[in-house]
């Protein structure tokens, strides 16, 4: 573990739930159900009162690892808004087209005028459609956005919009020179111990604000213990507790076709409210940042789940096992209820324990299969075997092979080049092999720094190879099958 990441973790204080009204039965029965309903949770952190009374990191995910936010990157570009204005540098009534006179459009409506920071921030900025593929495909996303039809007068009309978050990042770049990351980085992210972030940015070089932030769940963990306290942090003002008001507070009304009670409580300033006077920051796959001032809980968590609707049924858990149990639970220090939250922890924290391997007769050392022409640009494909290790090469043309390690016996861990939220980035890779039968190998690609888990299958008869190629969620990477002859 790197030094970076003990003192991020030396500023959590540790605790026992017992401690702090909740029994390690309760959170047993939280984790038991987490893992009867399959949801793929990678990390979880409980604060009760500031202290860690409950971590959890599924295999091969880690507490040193970057982890990429998607949208739960909102909530921190709302807090660089909300410094921003503390500083004097921004007002929340000022217009957004004052920012950005030299990529108006030709006509300015009057409800494009009339569109201010705090439109953009409670997501009622007066458009009507998901304008995100309308401007994510342009170069300059702020002329694309400022060009963009406003069919409302802006505070009227709730839609979710990414690309007004990403608005945000670009005001604040003008008003201060510094991309939002650099802002941060004396105001934030170094107060929280969050030495290493990485935001990813538009294709002009302002940072994407709406997405593409990455920080050890630790990070997400103590902001939300900041938004907790009020904008204090190890008694340091990061942000004003006014601000901190505002953007928890219903600023939105988002009941309009949303049927998760946690979604349709209203909207704040990039934060979600939530039953029970509890707010979240959230994003895709189930990352999250979970606040409950009245229970003095914070719940940082990391995920690969299938769907948004599966992190509203973990929020349904959370009210259920842990806020409404908090001092209803008849307490001791039972050591046979926590060896059994441990031991249940344990077998959850292992999913990818490797399988028995059949046996097969197939060996891997310099099989080389070509392909026809098909639209992955997939051309050739080469094992290298030695003893229990192989190596696993794809060929796309002449101009690029990915190369992959991997060994029967142990996971490896390399870096690959691979998306992440809008580009693609080295990022640490952990890999699997096991043969399902004789004639069919399984191969594992385990991206911790994202939900993403990518896995081949290739089927070995007649000289030939059936190669199919599948993932857990959806990203715009297609799954695929392919012939490939052995040549």
């Amino acid at each position: 573990m790197t030094n970076d990441v003990e003192g991020l973790i030396s500023v959590m204080e540790m605790g026992r739930p017992e401690n702090h009204g909740l029994s390690s039965k309760s959170l047993l029965a939280f984790f038991t159900q987490i893992n009867q309903l399959n949801l793929k949770l990678n990390s979880f952190i409980l604060m009760q009162n500031g202290k860690a009374t409950s971590t959890f990191y599924r295999d091969p995910y880690r507490p040193d690892i970057l982890q990429l936010l998607f949208s739960l990157s909102k909530s921190f570009t709302s807090i660089g808004i909300g410094i921003a204005c503390d500083e004097g540098l921004l007002d929340l009534r000022d217009n957004v087209i004052s920012f950005f006179p030299d990529k108006l459009p030709p006509a300015i409506s009057d409800n494009l005028a009339e569109m201010t920071i705090h439109h953009l921030l409670s997501m009622n900025a007066g458009h009507h459609d998901n304008i995100y593929r309308s401007v994510a495909e342009q170069m300059d996303w702020v002329k694309a956005y400022l060009a963009m039809e406003v069919e409302h007068k802006p505070g009227t009309y709730y839609r979710y919009s990414t690309h007004s978050t990403y608005m945000l990042s670009a005001i604040l770049e003008r008003v201060t020179g510094q991309k939002l990351t650099e802002y941060l980085m004396p105001r934030l992210f170094m107060p929280l111990g969050i030495s290493s972030p990485s935001w990813e940015t538009c294709p002009l070089g302002v940072v994407a604000g709406g997405m593409g932030l990455s920080i050890p769940t630790e990070g997400i963990a103590k902001f939300g213990q900041m938004l907790l306290n009020k904008g204090i942090f190890n008694g340091k003002r990061i942000v004003s507790e006014k601000y901190i008001t505002l953007a928890t507070s219903v600023q939105s009304d988002t009941a309009r076709d949303e049927v998760r009670i946690d979604f349709s409580q209203g909207y704040g300033y990039q934060f979600f409210l939530c039953r029970d006077g509890c707010f979240m920051g959230n994003g895709g796959y189930g990352q999250l940042c979970f606040v409950s001032a009245k229970h003095q809980v914070v719940i940082a968590a990391t995920s690969s789940f299938s769907s948004m609707k599966q992190l509203q049924t973990m929020l349904d858990l959370v009210y259920e096992h842990i806020l409404l149990q908090i001092d209803t639970d008849i307490l001791s220090e039972d050591g046979e209820q926590k060896s059994d939250l441990d031991q249940h922890l344990l077998k959850m924290a292992n999913p990818f324990i490797l399988a028995l391997s059949e046996p097969s007769p197939i060996r891997l050392d310099d099989l080389r299969f070509s392909f026809m022409d098909n639209k992955q640009g997939l051309t050739e494909l080469h094992f290298a075997a030695s003893g229990n290790e192989f190596q696993f090469k794809l060929f796309f043309g002449e101009q690029s092979v990915k190369t992959y390690s991997f060994n029967f016996s142990t996971t490896n861990h390399s870096i690959d080049h691979f998306v992440k939220d809008l580009e693609t980035h080295d990022q640490e890779v952990v890999t699997q092999a096991c043969w399902i039968d004789s004639n069919q190998l399984s191969l594992t690609l385990i991206y911790i720094e994202t939900p993403y888990v990518i896995t081949y299958f290739v089927r070995f008869y007649d000289h030939k190879i059936e190669l199919k190629c599948t993932h857990n969620v959806s990203f715009g990477f297609n799954a695929f099958e392919l012939i490939g002859v052995q040549v």
